[in-house]
């Protein structure tokens, strides 16, 4: 059996910003991550060569104080890398057109006698208690929304926006405090991932990939996770840092009323493929993204503010349940090449969170589910999906479980009764 001090369920971002922490406290840690590989929704594809490109997260601003924090600890801030100018470029595909896009000239495609029409009860009405599709229709129209908001907001978080709640835990956008000495955004040489891999060489932490853990139960003061090949990891900390379906499995036998807390958070399925093509093959106009409306991906992004000179990257965010050649072909087909020319094609799958209205209320209900207990639980479905909401969210736990008392020799008791007040779902 091992015993570190800290067991830490779950190898991304939220997971290794907790053993951050842990380690900066002279704590031993022990990552158990269930894949081959860390990182979640951080996923910097590397080839042999040296190339790369995000499969996932792929952008990081000066307003991520927490998340630079964690790139100044893992030492990769000495590589951080200033996007170029394809930042600002951008695409809209709509009926087979390409529009090729500034933030300014976005303003040109609003129809703005709805606009007008709209404004001012719009804004009267405010966010709270609303939903994107419902604020951002009020201020500009339905039609506005439909031909160009909505199609930009899903492009965010690579699924439809329209029932994300327009403010609070959740919610896509937060105003947050620069840090000026950063640039405004940013990556690293060999990806975001970089970060994560820092974290994960720090002192004192340990990670085990392909560990995946098939329980988590109280033992005396502490924890044990058991993995599926019966493997025994205990610490009298641990954390859990897995997506919501896996974290309610996990508390089922410990904290049942926050396992059917866990258990409400809706999710949604992303696959996406990613692809690197010679730059002469290249028809595309150098751009950030590509936002289609009403089409098979959500979006497509590239590696373009950070430019190779002989190669481009491409990955495409699909919706759930399109088979895998027809996603090949629908990427052949915007590219513009073969689909025999498409070369190697990068897989990920990833399960995120569904934020709707109800989002900040659900997550209320699983912090009074888990108030008391010596048991982080962090990850992109509290605050929201952005690096920073996950990095926050891992901070305040950390300081949580760290300050909470704990019993030396008596089994850990339940959190008090007053918890199975919380609803199970319906």
């Amino acid at each position: 059996m091992t015993t570190p001090d800290v067991l830490v369920i779950g190898g991304g971002l939220s997971g290794l910003a907790v053993a951050c922490k842990a380690s900066r406290a002279g704590k031993r840690v022990v990552v158990l991550e269930s894949a081959p590989r860390i990182g979640g929704c951080f996923h910097s594809h590397r080839t042999p060569d040296g190339h790369w490109f995000e499969m996932g997260a792929h952008t990081a601003y000066n307003s991520y104080r927490g998340f630079l924090e964690l790139a100044e600890t893992a030492g990769a801030a000495s590589r951080l890398r200033v996007r170029g100018p394809q930042r600002a470029r951008f695409g809209l595909l709509r009926d087979g057109r390409y529009d090729w896009l500034t933030p300014p000239k976005i303003l040109l495609r609003l129809g703005w006698l709805e606009a007008a029409l709209h404004a001012p009860l719009g804004i009267l009405r405010g966010k709270r208690g609303r939903s994107m599709r419902q604020y951002f229709e009020g201020l500009l129209g339905p039609r506005n929304y439909a031909r160009l908001f909505g199609p930009f907001f899903a492009a965010v978080p690579s699924q439809s926006a329209d029932d994300f709640p327009a403010e609070g835990p959740g919610s896509l956008f937060k105003n947050r405090p620069r840090r000026k000495d950063y640039p405004r955004s940013f990556g690293f040489d060999g990806g975001l991932q970089a970060v994560l891999d820092g974290l994960a060489a720090l002192p004192c932490v340990t990670v085990e990939t392909g560990a995946e853990v098939a329980s988590l139960r109280r033992d005396g003061a502490g924890w044990v996770a058991t993995t599926v090949d019966g493997r025994r990891f205990e610490a009298p900390l641990a954390t859990l840092a897995t997506p919501p379906d896996v974290a309610a499995r996990l508390l089922a036998a410990e904290l049942p009323v926050a396992a059917a807390a866990a258990a409400r958070i809706r999710t949604v399925v992303v696959e996406s493929l990613g692809v690197v093509l010679p730059r002469e093959r290249c028809w595309l106009p150098e751009l950030a993204f590509l936002v289609p409306v009403d089409d098979l991906f959500h979006s497509m992004v590239t590696r373009d503010p950070f430019p190779d000179p002989a190669r481009r990257a491409f990955v495409f965010h699909f919706k759930p349940g399109i088979a895998r050649e027809m996603r090949l072909a629908r990427m052949a087909e915007v590219l513009r090449v073969a689909p025999d020319e498409l070369g190697p094609v990068v897989a990920q799958r990833l399960v995120l969170p569904a934020p709707s209205v109800d989002h900040a209320a659900l997550v209320a209900d699983f912090d009074r589910a888990l108030a008391g207990a010596p048991l982080a639980v962090v990850g992109n479905w509290f605050d929201g999906l952005a690096i920073e909401d996950c990095v926050q969210r891992a901070f305040a736990e950390w300081a949580r479980i760290a300050a909470a008392p704990r019993p030396r020799d008596a089994r850990i008791r339940a959190p008090a009764p007053a918890a199975a007040s919380v609803g199970m779902p319906g």
